[in-house]
């Protein structure tokens, strides 16, 4: 099936008891044994199994093609998820530009636990071959990458994690399988922020991990779902299951919105530099046309002056609202380095747009006016 029938009918079926449609949420934390002590029904307890997570984990695997999904509360529960599947002593290779909370759990708290991580440039396959070391089991891709959006040859960093014996594994939060399948370009696991463009409505906090393979590894990420117990609510699975089935259109529609904001804004006497993929004359353009079906809903842009200019321009728009988060119907805007603190890589001239589905020509308009002196 496409992509756009999965992400209507990816894990959902017609309510067997009632007929009903829309598919029901299971609230409930237990579930009742037969009389010879089986579950026959497959469900035990909320935290190892709950019939809404698994329509959720079903639609997410079939959505990125891959062998089994699962489902957590939030995309930092399943980050650290997969990095509690590695063992003390183990090596990870990350990206410099990332999510700030994939790299402080890095930094902060596996790094206290004995995971060795070492920071590189990936849009730079050689800096990735540079890092590797025999205790390496495992190469973490983002791309596009929060907040630079640049762009990382996944096909080529994960034949290089896979010659080497690691795992790879492509934040796929920004790009969503409407815009990128990291699966065929050779990735062994997918994330997502279901909080982001799948929910899609800023009203749920969610994350969820899609492998390749059904492995012992992977087994491991399930064990630590149900042990450690950071799993979604019922609710919060209906919400994100609801969001993905307008995902494509929504997804599709803030590219093409974002696009034109970014060439304006190229334009700018005011903005000194745009961080856009689908500009040609960004670096990441020519990877991004390759693996990419569109450029996606996020931009970010420099404004001349600084900090207190790019505050300025913020405190002025009338339509984007000053917030942390994207991939909701509304556009935001945000100052990044005062949001990720001390130690921040990210520009201070520079504000972070998620471009929402207002008309473009309207957000335009808005952004002019904020830009002007």
């Amino acid at each position: 099936m496409r992509l756009e029938t999965l992400a209507v009918h990816a894990g959902r079926r017609v309510d067997p008891a009632t007929g009903a449609v829309t598919m029901p949420i299971h609230p409930s934390t237990t579930f009742e044994r037969d009389p010879d002590g089986s579950y026959p029904r497959g469900f035990l307890y909320a935290r190892n199994s709950n019939p809404t997570r698994a329509a959720l984990e079903a639609c997410m695997r079939d959505l990125e093609g891959g062998a089994d999904a699962t489902a957590f509360g939030s995309a930092s529960a399943a980050t650290a998820a997969v990095l509690l599947s590695l063992a003390p002593g183990d090596h990870v290779v990350a990206p410099t530009d990332a999510y700030h909370g994939t790299l402080r759990l890095l930094r902060e708290t596996f790094a206290t636990w004995g995971l060795e991580t070492t920071f590189v440039d990936m849009t730079d396959a050689s800096a990735v071959e540079r890092a590797l070391r025999p205790a390496t089991k495992l190469v973490w891709i983002e791309t596009p990458s929060n907040p630079l959006w640049k762009i990382v040859d996944v096909a080529r960093v994960a034949a290089i994690a896979r010659d080497a014996g690691a795992r790879s594994l492509c934040d796929n939060t920004v790009a969503t399988p409407v815009l990128q399948r990291p699966f065929d370009l050779g990735a062994d696991l997918v994330l997502h922020a279901t909080t982001k463009y799948l929910g899609g409505h800023g009203d749920v906090l969610g994350g969820v991990v899609v492998t390749r393979a059904d492995d012992d590894f992977w087994q491991r990420v399930r064990r630590a779902q149900a042990t450690a117990g950071g799993v979604p609510s019922p609710f919060d699975c209906w919400l994100v299951l609801r969001g993905i089935q307008t995902l494509p259109w929504r997804v599709r529609a803030q590219s093409a919105h974002a696009l034109r904001l970014a060439e304006v804004l190229a334009g700018h006497p005011r903005v000194e530099a745009v961080h856009y993929p689908g500009l040609p004359a960004s670096p990441a353009h020519d990877v991004a046309r390759r693996q990419m079906r569109a450029f996606g809903g996020m931009l970010s842009f420099e404004v001349r002056g600084g900090r207190d200019a790019a505050m300025a321009v913020a405190a002025k728009v009338r339509l984007f609202t000053r917030a942390t988060s994207f991939g909701g119907t509304e556009s935001l805007i945000e100052h990044r380095a005062s949001i990720e603190g001390a130690g921040s890589r990210t520009p201070e001239s520079l504000l972070r747009v998620s471009v929402g589905l207002e008309h473009p020509d309207d957000l335009i308009e808005d952004l002019g006016q904020a830009l002007t002196v």
